[in-house]
């Protein structure tokens, strides 16, 4: 029985069409058509049932599916097995909290499969490491930086709160506002600055440090808090996020290094191609 025949096999049961595993494998509808008719002869039974919008696996097509699978998994793993290993490259790289866990995990996932000898750790931002994904305020001495993302702050309320029927929130709004602070946060010394200068008092209800644990106070009904507009924030739609009127509160995340690496170069780049 011929691994590539079971291959599009696999391919035609997952798409439930000949023209769409076509696609995927990226060779002509016949071949895939044909493969599987060369298994139907071997096993001497139909493994789909063909009608216009695509194929519907028979029983026999159900049962030869899983065992498919594991066959081809193993000659992979035979494969492998005899794979002369590559000398890995490691490469640390410390990353500061709040950042966001999808678009990191793009990133990152990218650069790792464009280096595929690469050796990734994440360590904290503040540990000894070859670069840095932080916070702009959080540069060091001597090091040289990227610009990757810069965002702006938001106010993080319940859909219930008065305020959220507001299109911004005036300044005199927060006398009083019941307020999840959050530490460290590069806007937050700004704000409570100009709190001092115009007489605000906030009523603080909780002090924490992550992002998810203030959202997730916000959601209990305890405060406000102030949190970073990236998308992964901003599109939870069970809570309103407001802007301070005349207040520009932003942050910008950057790629720190002391020096620059043919590793580091291709994180550079990758990171340029990430939306701002």
């Amino acid at each position: 029985m011929d691994l590539k025949h079971l291959n599009y096999f696999i391919h035609v049961y997952e798409q439930q069409s000949f023209s769409a595993a076509a696609k995927v494998c990226f060779i002509a509808q016949p071949s895939i058509s044909s493969a599987v008719a060369q298994l139907e002869t071997e096993i001497h039974q139909p493994l789909f049932i063909r009608h216009a919008r695509g194929v519907t696996p028979t029983e026999h097509g159900i049962k030869l599916y899983p065992l498919a699978k594991q066959l081809l998994g193993q000659a992979d793993a035979i494969k492998s097995s005899f794979k002369v290993k590559a000398n890995r490259h490691s490469f640390s790289l410390g990353v500061t909290r709040g950042l966001g866990v999808k678009r990191m995990s793009v990133l990152l996932r990218d650069f790792t499969a464009s280096q595929p000898n690469i050796e990734l750790t994440l360590v904290p931002q503040y540990e000894q490491c070859d670069a840095r994904i932080i916070i702009k305020e959080e540069l060091k001495d001597g090091e040289s930086y990227h610009s990757i993302w810069q965002e702006d702050y938001l106010v993080a309320m319940p859909h219930n709160h008065p305020l959220s029927l507001q299109e911004s929130i005036e300044l005199h709004d927060f006398d009083g506002l019941a307020f999840i602070q959050r530490t460290p946060c590069s806007a937050w010394q700004s704000l409570t600055d100009t709190f001092t200068l115009t007489g605000v008092e906030l009523d603080i209800r909780a002090k924490i440090q992550t992002i998810d644990y203030a959202l997730g106070l916000v959601r209990a009904g305890l405060g406000c808090a102030l949190v970073p507009a990236h998308r992964e924030i901003i599109e939870q739609q069970d809570l309103a996020f407001k802007a301070i009127n005349g207040m520009q509160l932003t942050r910008e995340i950057v790629l720190a290094y002391q020096q620059q690496t043919p590793l580091l170069t291709k994180l550079i780049k990758l990171t340029q191609s990430m939306e701002h």
